[in-house]
């Protein structure tokens, strides 16, 4: 993603593709939990909830290795979530996105979630899609 929308650790320091093992620790001390898959032994995939209060739940930081992709994988690692959001007891889980991946919010739109607004953020270079599942 990061070279189709031209992004740099200057432009986007926050975008997933820059991920530093600094920015897992710090989110597992804010209570975020990781959550990975595994495929004969090697980690193919990730996905990570933070809880936000008042019911709501963050889907984070969704990834599977390129050769592992469209074999189901993201799938299993989002339901994963959405099935320990509601062992919490939260009512919803939102994700945000790059707003112009549309194959992207199709791809969250056929598993459930629903768009709740685009907003451009003056540090980012593109805008961001919200999408929200109720649970």
């Amino acid at each position: 993603m990061a070279e189709k929308y031209n992004l740099n650790d200057r432009n986007c320091p926050t975008h997933p593709s820059f991920c530093r093992e600094d920015w897992i620790r710090k989110a597992m001390n804010r209570g975020v939990q990781f959550y990975y898959l595994l495929h004969q032994n090697e980690m193919i995939g990730c996905v990570a909830l933070e809880e936000a209060g008042a019911g709501l739940g963050y889907l984070e930081r969704l990834a599977v290795l390129p050769e592992y992709q469209k074999n189901g994988y993201g799938s299993r690692l989002v339901r994963y979530v959405l099935e320990e959001a509601i062992r919490r007891g939260l009512d919803r889980v939102s994700i945000a996105v790059i707003a112009e991946q549309s194959e992207l919010s199709q791809w969250y739109e056929r598993r459930g979630f629903l768009q709740t607004e685009v907003r451009h953020f003056e540090h980012l270079p593109f805008n961001v899609r919200f999408m929200e599942i109720k649970l």
